[in-house]
């Protein structure tokens, strides 16, 4: 049944009209390849960038033509599969990783394909995202949901493979004691991903209370709050002098960023994630050097989607505890004006795009 769409007719799709400006407009459902499946989204999240293509109409290069639909955290249900496909079948739910690679630049040949120059990703313009009620997606990307995961936690997979590949790249392990500066989604996420891969002591350090609470019902051993205390005493304090096994930086800013090179132990690894408002920053490399510490940075994700899944199948991640607000499709430009204008309280938005 590969080429015939059964799920003929139109679908609804939230479209960017111009900055701070969502309609809808109707499109045809897709047609699967041999090589995918149609699947019928439920859930997807509201990440920063789309809050930033939302208000600035760009990021770097990369510029909002509208009509442009935005979002790349889908979860959904399998509703057709291509003549290929074998692994997948109707019903099946997902969470869908949301870029697809060339498959034969070296970076792909080498395994890191998150860094291939020819990279077709959701909502990274010129490409639509899925704020839509159908996508036809590569089913090599389309990663089977166990029974006890929903799939609320299958669109909210996409940020915790951040924070999973975070963790990796960070040779987080037993035993250490790491800090997570930033309790934003990313923060969060990276804050879980550290404590699933058996991080003794995760500690977070934000400014606002309200994050830093969620921090710790999420899991984290305890939050240093800037405004109030100081960051550098208090590590030491907790360190018992020592200094931070490992430090992830998710806020992207100077402060923090500096902070972190302070309160890490000689020897260890820093991991840059957040990224900041101009692209520039000054950092203490002194420090760095004569602490021979080790910067690691991350750009999205690779071959982290099952062991996310299965993290949070076998209960070490609480995902759906970082989902704050839920809100309907017909609500999209509430969503998200809400998202981009109250972000203290709102950790994690995400679009319910169908029952």
């Amino acid at each position: 049944m590969g080429g015939r769409c059964v799920m003929e007719g139109t679908m609804k799709v939230a479209v960017m009209e111009g900055i701070g400006k969502m309609g809808y407009t109707e499109r045809p459902i897709p047609v699967p390849k041999d090589d995918e499946v149609l699947v019928k989204l439920e859930y997807v999240g509201i990440c920063g960038s789309d809050m930033h293509y939302y208000e600035m109409g760009r990021i770097g290069d990369y510029v909002v033509e509208p009509p442009f639909v935005l979002g790349h955290e889908p979860g959904g249900t399998v509703v057709e599969v291509g003549r290929n496909v074998t692994h997948l079948k109707v019903g099946d739910r997902v969470a869908l990783e949301p870029g697809k690679t060339c498959g034969k630049c070296k970076f792909c040949r080498e395994g890191k394909y998150n860094l291939c120059p020819d990279v077709v990703f959701f909502a990274t313009p010129p490409v639509d995202g899925v704020f839509q009620e159908y996508v036809a997606h590569e089913a090599d990307l389309c990663f089977k949901l166990p029974d006890n995961v929903s799939t609320l936690e299958g669109a909210l997979i996409e940020p915790l493979a951040v924070g999973f590949h975070a963790a990796k790249q960070g040779e987080a392990k037993a035993g250490q004691t790491a800090v997570v500066f930033g309790a934003g989604c990313i923060g969060l996420v990276s804050m879980m991903a550290l404590k699933a891969c058996g991080v003794s002591h995760v500690y977070v350090v934000d400014v606002m209370q309200k994050r830093l609470d969620k921090a710790l019902e999420l899991g984290a051993d305890g939050v240093i709050n800037g405004k109030e205390v100081d960051v550098l005493a208090k590590a030491k304090e907790l360190t018992g002098g020592e200094g931070f096994d490992l430090a992830i930086e998710t806020a992207g800013t100077e402060i923090t960023t500096n902070q972190a090179i302070q309160v890490v132990r000689k020897g260890s690894n820093i991991v840059l994630v957040g990224y900041g408002k101009t692209g520039m920053m000054n950092m203490m490399m002194s420090l760095a050097l004569d602490k021979e510490i080790t910067f690691k940075t991350v750009f999205r994700y690779r071959h982290i989607y099952p062991m996310a899944i299965e993290a949070v199948a076998q209960g070490k991640v609480n995902l759906k505890g970082i989902a704050t607000h839920i809100f309907s499709f017909d609500d999209i430009q509430t969503a998200m004006d809400r998202s981009v204008n109250e972000k203290a309280e709102i950790v994690k938005a995400v679009v319910k795009i169908a029952e």
